[in-house]
């Protein structure tokens, strides 16, 4: 085992020196071998029904036009493209596919692969079909505000009683950093890292929740550069000082399937003490005596961009939202035979999209828990940005959220993107935030 290891540590070696010997004898490449872009005949990939749709692909090869090269390719509404392949060829550089047209509000897709450099070549691209026409599946149960008053009114019974935890190395004498355990409801806590600037004023608070999952968190000194005290929570009660492979093992026995569990009942549902746990973390944030007293941002992306929503319709202290291509939302958008949010459920796309109960009974559930019914009740500026490519939370899902929301919102849209964010969109979304902050 020993002659293994260092014979790998060897060959390791090798492989490095010789990457910087031919990169000191040869130079560095500035650009891919294999560039390409695929572009809509329509710039902004913004389409009115019944219009047809045609994609360019451009390609080139060692800056040669790629010709005679096949290109495979499926289109249909997002999400549920068709089993088969069509095909064309690559004509001097240029690969056209005729998309096709839609006579319903949603997204069109175009899956497409080829081979140059030695490698598959593969890529997403989706197109708007009159986008803000597109209206969501999920009603507004009677008696959902009534349902979440009382669960906050019940949450607020509970002391947050903090427990804090030294996080020296990320401290120093400009920010402070602690690790924060919060009891959140009857028998729900999370954890979060907490960090402040160490300039004796008073601070804007964010809250940032997770993306799905229950992978570790870490701390951030992105808002505390900027004067802002910062809050990065988890929303499992998961310990991070734990070591990897303990927290790993523990939480996959214990998060496994998260999103399907307790969807019986609304009561049971495992998303409502999350949901709870989330607008309580506002108010830990807003006890704080270094809180301005005013300004109480919430912002995240994917199954944060979700909960980012939800806490500002949850807690009236809440002031700024800013969601990133937010997830669960209109979630029984598979039955209606259009793409819904993540986790897809009704799918059958994955293992995490399927549903263990009678369709009737989780309906009777996911209303209550749906970010388009929170949307409707945003009152605060929101700032919400999101991406055509993205195949993890459909662009179909996002804009039925945005459709619903009548406060103050600005959209920032970037086609290309997938379930991603572009620098500039967060740039845009921060001086977005600096403009809605009260400074009275």
């Amino acid at each position: 085992m020993r002659r293994i290891i260092l014979f790998a540590l060897s060959a390791i070696c090798c492989v490095m020196a010789y990457a910087q010997q031919f990169q000191q004898e040869f130079g560095s490449p500035r650009k891919n071998y294999v560039e390409m872009v695929a572009t809509p005949d329509h710039g902004d990939s913004y389409y009115t029904l019944g219009q047809p749709a045609t994609l360019c692909i451009y390609a080139r090869e060692g800056g040669v036009p790629l010709n005679g090269v096949k290109v495979k390719y499926k289109v249909g509404p997002e999400m549920l493209l068709p089993k088969d392949a069509d095909s064309t060829v690559f004509v001097g550089g240029e690969a056209v596919i005729r998309m096709g047209t839609m006579t319903q509000p949603g997204f069109l897709a175009c899956q497409y692969e080829f081979m140059a450099g030695g490698k598959r070549q593969r890529d997403l691209v989706k197109v708007a079909y009159s986008p803000e026409d597109i209206r969501t599946f999920t009603p507004m149960p009677k008696d959902f505000n009534k349902f979440w008053q009382n669960v906050m009114r019940e949450a607020r019974k509970v002391d947050l009683s903090p427990e804090y935890f030294d996080v020296p190395d990320a401290t120093n004498d400009k920010i402070e950093t602690k690790l924060v355990r919060l009891h959140v409801g009857k028998e729900k806590w999370i954890y979060g890292y907490l960090s402040r600037p160490l300039d004796g004023k008073q601070h804007p608070v964010v809250l940032v929740p997770p993306g799905a999952g229950s992978q570790k968190i870490y701390p951030s000194d992105y808002f505390p550069k900027a004067g802002m005290i910062y809050l990065k929570i988890e929303i499992h009660g998961n310990d991070q000082r734990l070591p990897d492979d303990e927290y790993n093992r523990m939480r996959a026995e214990k998060c496994e399937g998260y999103m399907r569990r307790g969807m019986e009942s609304k009561d049971t549902y495992y998303y409502k003490d999350v949901y709870a746990g989330c607008a309580r973390a506002v108010d830990f944030l807003c006890s704080l005596s270094d809180w301005d007293g005013k300004n109480v941002i919430v912002t995240g992306g994917s199954q944060g961009g979700a909960l980012s929503i939800i806490t500002a319709a949850l807690n009236e202290k809440v002031t700024i939202c800013a969601p990133f291509y937010p997830a669960l939302s209109d979630l029984t958008g598979f039955l209606h035979h259009r793409a819904g949010g993540w986790p897809m459920f009704f799918s059958g796309l994955f293992d995490d999209s399927r549903v263990d109960i009678p369709v009737d009974q989780a309906l009777e559930t996911l209303p209550y828990f749906d970010v388009v019914n929170f949307a409707r009740n945003l009152r605060v500026p929101t700032f919400m940005s999101w991406g055509y490519s993205d195949d993890t939370c459909s662009p179909t899902s996002i804009w039925s959220v945005w459709n619903e929301i009548t406060a103050p919102k600005q959209k920032d849209i970037t086609p290309s993107s997938g379930h991603w964010r572009f620098p500039s969109s967060q740039e845009k979304c921060f001086k977005w935030m600096l403009d809605n902050i009260s400074t009275l």
